[in-house]
């Protein structure tokens, strides 16, 4: 994904390991810092909304 600003966690291990960067905008992309290159996970800003609130209030 081009031109998009990715965000690290900020759970994310300080020492590079289990990581995610996320992308939001009307699509929101999920990806694993360690394997930029491969896949990433896309959901619409809705699903993504609904994730968050599920796990704060878990």
């Amino acid at each position: 994904m081009m031109n998009e600003h990715w965000k690290k966690s900020t759970y994310s291990n300080a020492n590079g390991g289990q990581c995610v960067e996320v992308a939001e905008g009307a699509t929101t992309h999920i990806r694993d810092t360690q394997n930029r290159d491969l896949s990433e996970l896309t959901l619409p800003a809705r699903e993504w909304t609904a994730l968050l609130s599920a796990v704060h209030t878990g």
